[in-house]
């Protein structure tokens, strides 16, 4: 694990007090824009302090970006209580997290997946530049472990296409450490309210052409609610070797073991008075046993890269809930990206394809058991696609930016069993989706600490099997297209440091779901033509050396346009307004951290917006002491107003005060604990 007090004398945006420009990052890896001799001295030439490679480069994908986009490194959540990617990324402008509980986070950026009341869908999320999403391109963010993490990157949007991503959303891709950028050993451990106690251990060597990094974590809880106990035991480690001075390959391992009790929805009701109540009934729960393992190998040209990987991912699930869920899972990829940059011209060009395969069943659950069998189905899937994007260096300040991506996908289920169609066999349901979705992009430099964007693209969903296995039959759900445009500004002044960009974007089929009951898995439509719009914000003020204010705002405006149905009605789950900010005051040894969150209005928690849950405001601190070079002490607080408050909802047709579909906020609890490194 990197330690948290390494500085990055490199810009982040809306982080602290750095100095150096954005663009200088993009100089020092030979692929900012290229000009003459002294406007290029202007623009360009600015020497960089850092003992991290891998974050040098992602600002540097950053700083050649022409939309949302930005890096979190590990010092920014360091003294955090690391429970899911929320924890992680509460200060990424654009992107909403809400806990919903345990590690179960709802995520969503621009309104992808909106309604998705369970894992992720409309984001590509990539571990060490791989992709992790699943055959039929969902994911399950719950194997991403951000202790593990040495920063992330968030490309918002079609900002993500040098990442093979198509989507709404964009994509997701956390780094953890090697060998080389975190040697010796680092321990960290957790302790806190219900019952919370972890454990992190790693250790990264390098000597000559080989190095490796590995780490264990174990935690355990009795979660906030009743019935919501959680475990988890994880591994994750790399193996790097320089096979020649311009070839290098790493081995990647994860290992995951999670137990997680369910404690369901709440009724309104409930959820506001009695938010630690939980549901017993069927002993619900999700576990998990998973193993990973990627390789990516690097080639380096005289003027371009070649990044070639594979991966597989083996994982089993025991999932009671309506019903049990037993599925056996087996996911196979590979992938290939190569960039180039010339005098002025700048290029990206890859594809990826994953395959899997999964052996479900379903069973009637007796108390959390398997009774009696009521589905069994083979299901196939695959992905597939090829993309480019063209950067030309117009003039040293100037570039303009296009691309696109095509992609391929299929997914197909085999029913062996069907209780629900009076024990039916020999069932087949499928479908196939094509589409190709464009880039236009421009990216222009005010000043060498200031960039201007705009950009114009298409994104493509493909329903996953969420989507069309529903729970009866087969359903052919369209895939989601949608037109965005995009316009934004990054950079710092004085003491300000900024990302705010501003989007729109039509949608024509869009993925929704509902919940028709709270026990079983919402059910999926396609919506008509709705707009998602909004503002992603965020401002860093370095007030002097020992104050600091960090501030993010989302505004999300997301509607039917016009629908038959639902006219002009709001989008139910996402609040219209979320603000944060944290005022870190004190010193890198010595520091305090006061934060709020505040929503407004709640959401609307269903299409026929009959019912909008109120806002709330919840009060949180962070602290942390360096007793020596060697060990820091930290404590994370959160809901220090004891608040309580619906943190976030299951889409409904008409929401009634008996539906079971509200989350509280997490309620109040304290986390302290240790780091050291030898």
């Amino acid at each position: 694990m990197a330690a948290p007090e390494e500085k990055y004398l490199s810009m982040k945006h809306l982080k602290s007090g750095s100095r150096v420009s954005l663009f200088a990052l993009g100089a020092v890896l030979g692929c900012a824009p290229f000009a003459a001799a002294d406007d290029a001295t202007l623009y360009q030439d600015t020497i960089i302090v850092t003992d991290n490679a891998s974050t040098l480069e992602a600002e540097a994908l950053v700083a050649k970006t022409p939309g949302g986009a930005d890096v979190v490194p590990h010092e920014d959540y360091a003294d955090r209580f690391l429970v899911s990617l929320r924890d992680t990324l509460a200060f990424s402008p654009g992107v909403y997290t809400q806990p919903r509980f345990g590690q179960e986070v709802r995520i969503s950026i621009r309104g992808s997946g909106l309604s998705r009341g369970y894992h992720m869908r409309g984001l590509t999320l990539l571990q060490d530049g791989v992709p992790i999403n699943l055959a039929d391109d969902n994911g399950d963010f719950q194997e991403l472990e951000p202790i593990f993490f040495d920063h992330l990157e968030v490309f918002r949007g079609s900002n993500a296409l040098r990442y093979g991503s198509g989507t709404l959303g964009g994509a997701i891709n956390g780094v953890t450490p090697t060998g080389r950028t975190a040697p010796g050993v680092y321990v960290r451990a957790d302790v806190g309210s219900n019952d919370t106690a972890r454990l992190l251990v790693s250790g990264g060597m390098a000597g000559g052409r080989l190095d490796a990094w590995g780490a264990v974590s174990a935690d355990t809880s009795d979660g906030d609610r009743d019935h919501a106990k959680r475990e988890s035991v994880r591994f994750n480690g790399n193996v790097g070797y320089a096979v020649t001075d311009r070839i290098t390959t790493r081995f990647y391992a994860s290992v995951n073991q999670l137990n997680q009790e369910l404690p369901g929805a709440l009724t309104e009701t409930v959820a506001l008075n009695e938010p630690k109540t939980g549901n017993f009934t069927g002993d619900q729960g999700r576990d998990i046993e998973s193993v990973r393992l990627q390789n990516q190998t690097t080639i380096a040209f005289d003027n371009s890269e070649l990044k070639l990987g594979v991966f597989l991912n083996d994982k089993s699930l025991h999932h009671p809930i309506f019903q049990v869920i037993e599925q056996d899972t087996q996911d196979r990829g590979a992938f290939a990206r190569w960039d180039w940059a010339g005098d002025r011209w700048e290029a990206t060009i890859g594809g990826e394809a994953r395959f899997g395969d999964v052996d479900y069943q379903r069973y009637i659950n007796n108390d959390g058991a398997s009774a009696a069998l009521a589905f069994d189905a083979d299901q196939k899937a695959y992905t597939r696609n090829v993309y480019s994007e063209l950067r030309y260096h117009a003039t040293d300040r100037l570039t303009l930016i296009g691309g696109g991506i095509y992609a391929n996908g299929k997914r197909e289920q085999f029913e062996k069993f069907n209780l629900f169609s009076g024990g039916a066999t020999g069932v087949k349901g499928e479908k196939e989706f094509n589409a190709f979705s464009p880039k236009l992009g421009v990216l222009y430099a005010a000043t060498p600490d200031i960039q201007v964007y705009g950009n114009l693209s298409k994104s493509a969903e493909f329903p996953g099997y969420g989507e069309l296995a529903q729970v009866a039959a087969f359903v052919p759900v369209e895939k989601q297209t949608a037109w965005t445009l995009e316009a934004g500004t990054r950079g710092r002044k004085g003491i300000a440091e900024w990302d705010v960009s501003v989007y729109r974007s039509e949608i024509d089929g869009e993925l929704l779901q509902y919940t028709v009951n709270a026990d079983i898995p919402a059910s999926t439509f396609n919506g008509d033509q709705t707009v998602h719009q909004g503002v992603e914000a965020g401002l860093s003020l370095q007030l002097n050396d020992w104050l600091r204010l960090r501030q993010v705002y989302t505004y999300s405006d997301f509607r039917f346009d016009d629908d038959v149905q639902y006219g002009d009605n709001r989008l139910p789950v996402v609040p219209e307004h979320v603000y944060r900010a944290e005022l870190r005051v004190g010193t890198d040894r010595l520091h305090v951290a006061p934060s709020v969150e505040w929503v407004p209005e709640g959401p609307y928690a269903d299409y026929n917006n009959t019912k909008q849950v109120d806002g709330y405001v919840l009060l949180g601190a962070t602290a942390s002491w360096s007793v020596n070079d060697r060990m820091d002490l930290f404590l994370d607080a959160r809901n220090l107003g004891g608040e309580k408050a619906i943190g976030d909802v299951s889409a409904a047709i008409t929401a009634t005060d008996a539906s079971a579909i509200y989350y509280p906020v997490e309620r109040r609890a304290v986390f302290g604990g240790i780091r050291a490194r030898f």
